[in-house]
């Protein structure tokens, strides 16, 4: 058994920063991240930490929509941020609005759709697209998100598949909340998120994704938020989430990660 002296220099060569990273003082780093890029977030975090040597503060919310904690509306609020990881559209849309910093996108991971059901329940089949439309008009109640998966169901697929409005009127959008977590109360029969959204969820079984026809695959991006007070050590961070060291944490949650060019 080591002696503690010994473990202590394991762990401090084990650790050892590069000197490019090294400062005078630990900066603070806030971060907003979406929640499709966020069980790949947690995972990787504390040892981006560790290698940067920095104190990353997390706060979480979805890209878009109207929840009070959604990344544009806390940005609007004046939260701080100098990082923020939410869907590649979501952020063009902060750079429009002024809120993210022009160039300086980077994009981690792709993402795609998938359905879960109530651990126990019975899986229905999405495995085509006609299986997918006889599951929606026959499911009870249907859970969607209010970020950038469920735009595209609520918008685009349900309509397209059911014209009629039958799936919309038994559909429900979900704030501030996981998807997955609605459905492993019993309060919905189906529940489409991002795949790595429903994964880390407890009580639900994941069906599969939405067949390659009417999927949409959305790109999670990390980018400076305007007015980054730690921009640098900021940008370290979002190449440590992006380094080939990363990538299987971000593979284990569902996500494929983009590597760097």
């Amino acid at each position: 058994m080591p002696a503690p002296a010994t473990r202590h220099l394991a762990g401090a060569a084990l650790f050892a920063l590069p000197l490019a990273f090294a400062q005078p003082a630990a900066a603070e780093i806030h971060v907003l991240s979406s929640g499709g890029f966020t069980a790949a977030y947690k995972d990787l975090v504390a040892g981006c930490e560790v290698k940067l040597g920095e104190k990353v503060v997390s706060a979480y919310g979805a890209s878009m929509g109207a929840a009070p904690d959604a990344i544009p509306n806390r940005l609007a609020r004046g939260e701080p941020a100098d990082v923020v990881i939410l869907a590649a559209d979501a952020f063009e849309k902060l750079v429009e609005d002024g809120k993210g910093a022009a160039g300086t996108r980077v994009d981690l991971a792709r993402s795609a759709i998938g359905l879960s059901v109530k651990a126990g329940a019975p899986k229905p089949d999405i495995s085509t697209v006609e299986a997918l439309k006889k599951t929606l008009m026959e499911a009870k109640s249907i859970a969607y998100s209010a970020s950038a998966s469920g735009t595209y169901l609520s918008e685009e697929l349900f309509p397209k598949l059911d014209p009629s409005g039958q799936v919309m009127a038994k559909a429900k959008k979900i704030f501030s909340e996981r998807v997955g977590t609605i459905v492993a109360r019993g309060e919905a029969e189906l529940g489409f998120q991002q795949v790595s959204e429903l994964l880390p969820i407890e009580g639900l079984d994941f069906v599969g994704t939405l067949p390659e026809e009417v999927q949409r695959v959305t790109v999670f991006s990390a980018g400076l938020a305007a007015g980054a007070k730690q921009p640098e050590a900021a940008k370290k961070l979002i190449a440590c989430l992006r380094s080939a060291e990363a990538a299987p944490a971000i593979r284990k949650t569902g996500l494929d990660p983009i590597p760097a060019k």
